[in-house]
């Protein structure tokens, strides 16, 4: 049982051993997880601020660049508008230059040059409508020219005409009436307001320039588009190169505040809820940067302390990120406590079961060896009579003691004393029996104690005196009624004073007194024997029992005289108390309640 139960033991702790690396391990395993998540965020981060950082900026290029490019494609059209403006004066300018050459080529060839309506040049060529009456008289040579003559003309105009050189406002062709220089006669002129050629040439520059605008146009857009379309690209490229500086300290990289947010964080999502101590240390220096401590960090690491770098860099220093669970063990166990709960209770009832075992069997062996010693002890006292009675027996049979009266009475006499000893002999083991099997009815009359503690004591006179003891009465109880039976009453004072009697080397002191309390008699036996150590006490109302000193082992009894006294305080609702010390005396203390 011993070898199981230790075997049961060391599994349980086996078991809360193993339950406690796996737990560990599991807890390692989740800090690892959340350290490499609160890596890979950090670099995140710095990678995002360096891009965020850079995309600003080319957000802000972009916007410049898109306002200059609005800004040069206005300040093309207005150029383009001032542009045509001046070409379109210059074509005007032109107009009007060819238009004056060919009038005043008209009005060298010809008298009297005048532009006429479109109308009224139709209207020439009809005679009946015509407004033109002349009458020429003119001089000529020999050689026909003209050297003198007058001419009259009629010619009524529909309305007073000036010429106005602006081309907008010109006709597509512009009518003379003229006058020959040779014979006076009208003619009418037709003279185009803009030359095919020129006009030609007016649409090649018009368009020319158009094409200039566009390209210019398409020019300042296709700038700016490229740009854009590289933009990202750009960004990433700047950003990676910002975070390649090698003159960036790592303070900067990475805010303490930030770091200890995102530990907090990760270790929350994998259900760690414990106290924790970081810093950051220089990898290639010992020089700490941060901490959040409880406690000064000392060169050793502390226990329960995890460790990783920050970033991936080979130029710069990468950065060590310690952190620290201080109360790991106990968050493990409290993790742990009700399984060790369950083992320790578990534990804690084998533990219980063995002992009540061990201790059941012990007394087991005990009752057997008393069992054996109250079989011995009444083997002896039940031989002891049977024999008397059967040497009484044969010597009845003698023919000389029948015929002698005396003799027959004598030896009868013994007979039935040794009859009436193996029946109390028998009575005292079956009053037990029923007292343990609560068979025994105990009667309930009124009893006067001091007169039963002199009734017993005056019937042991005789029993006493073989040992020339010593019997004091101190009877001080006034109220000593009590209800109960008078015969067991009178066996518990018996019992009392024969183990009185016959557990005292020398002549045997024996006092017996009584007194009251408020509610209850208190009778005291006291003797100035062998006395008995705290063990026997503690023992000695258990059945069968008896204390083993010496010689004295051999008294005579069955070890049920004290546990019938028990058993017959207790039934009358009593208490009996047992105070002793080794060769210096014993004392019975029974208290039974008053009758009322």
């Amino acid at each position: 049982m011993t070898i199981a139960l230790l075997g049961v033991v060391v599994m349980q702790l086996y078991y809360i051993k193993q339950a406690y690396n796996l737990n560990s391990q599991l807890f390692e395993q989740n800090v690892n997880q959340a350290l490499s998540a609160v890596v890979s965020k950090v670099q995140r981060r710095y990678a995002y601020k360096h891009y965020n950082k850079k995309d600003f900026e080319w957000r802000n290029q972009r916007l410049k660049d898109r306002s200059n490019q609005i800004q040069a494609i206005a300040n093309l059209k207005e150029q383009q508008i001032k542009d045509e403006r001046r070409r379109h004066l210059a074509q005007q300018k032109r107009i009007i230059d060819d238009l004056n050459f060919q009038d005043s080529v008209i009005r060298a060839e010809f008298l009297y040059p005048s532009i006429v309506s479109e109308t009224e040049y139709v209207a020439l060529g009809d005679q009946a409508k015509t407004p033109l009456n002349y009458d020429v008289n003119i001089g000529l040579d020999a050689d026909f020219n003209m050297v003198g003559g007058n001419m009259r003309k009629s010619f009524k105009p529909e309305s007073a005409k000036t010429f106005t050189m602006r081309p907008s406002k010109l006709p597509d062709s512009i009518r003379y009436l003229a006058y020959s220089k040779v014979d006076g006669r009208p003619y009418k002129i037709s003279l185009a307001s803009v030359d095919g050629a020129l006009l030609a040439k007016f649409k090649s520059e018009d368009a020319l320039a158009e094409r200039r605008y566009q390209q210019a146009l398409k020019q300042l857009e296709s700038d700016t588009l490229g740009l854009y379309n590289t933009a990202d690209v750009n960004v990433v490229e700047e950003a990676a190169k910002e975070m390649h500086n090698v003159n960036e300290p790592l303070t900067q990289r990475i805010s303490k505040d930030v770091l200890d947010t995102l530990i907090k964080k990760e270790l929350l999502n994998k259900n760690i809820t414990l106290n924790y101590d970081f810093w950051v240390k220089l990898a290639n220096r010992d020089s700490i940067l941060y901490s959040k401590a409880s406690n000064p960090i000392s060169e050793v690491l502390p226990s329960n302390t995890f460790k990783t770098t920050l970033f991936n860099d080979i130029i710069r220093d990468p950065g060590m990120l310690y952190l620290s669970f201080p109360e790991k063990n106990a968050a493990i166990f409290g993790n742990m406590s009700a399984n060790m709960a369950s083992s320790a209770v578990l534990l804690l009832v084998l533990i219980f079961i063995f002992s009540y075992t061990l201790f059941t069997i012990l007394k087991q062996k005990k009752i057997s060896e008393m069992k054996s010693d109250f079989i011995n002890n009444m083997t002896h006292e039940f031989k002891t009579p049977v024999a008397t009675i059967m040497i009484a027996s044969e010597a009845l049979k003698d023919p000389e003691v029948v015929e002698d009266k005396s003799r027959i009475k004598r030896l009868a006499g013994i007979i039935y004393d040794e009859n009436v000893r193996l029946g109390n002999h028998i009575e005292r083991v079956l009053s037990i029996a029923r007292l343990e099997k609560k068979e025994l009815q105990l009667e309930r009359n009124e009893v006067d104690m001091n007169d039963l503690i002199v009734v017993v004591a005056d019937s042991m006179s005789l029993q006493l005196q073989k040992k020339d003891a010593e019997v004091t009465l101190d009877l001080n109880a006034t109220d000593c009624i009590i209800l109960g039976d008078e015969l067991h009453l009178s066996n518990m004072i018996f019992n009392l004073i024969d183990n009185a009697n016959k557990y005292s080397q020398d002549v045997p002191k024996i006092m017996i007194s009584t007194r009251n309390t408020a509610k209850s008699l208190i009778i005291e036996v006291a003797d100035q024997g062998i006395g008995m150590t705290k063990d026997h006490t503690k023992r000695i109302f258990d059945q069968f029992y008896r204390v083993p000193t010496g010689n004295l082992h051999d008294v005579k009894g069955f070890g049920l005289g004290l546990n019938y006294v028990q058993d017959i305080v207790t039934q009358m609702n009593g208490t009996i108390k047992v105070q002793s010390e080794k060769d210096k005396g014993t004392v019975f203390i029974i208290t039974l309640p008053l009758h009322k």
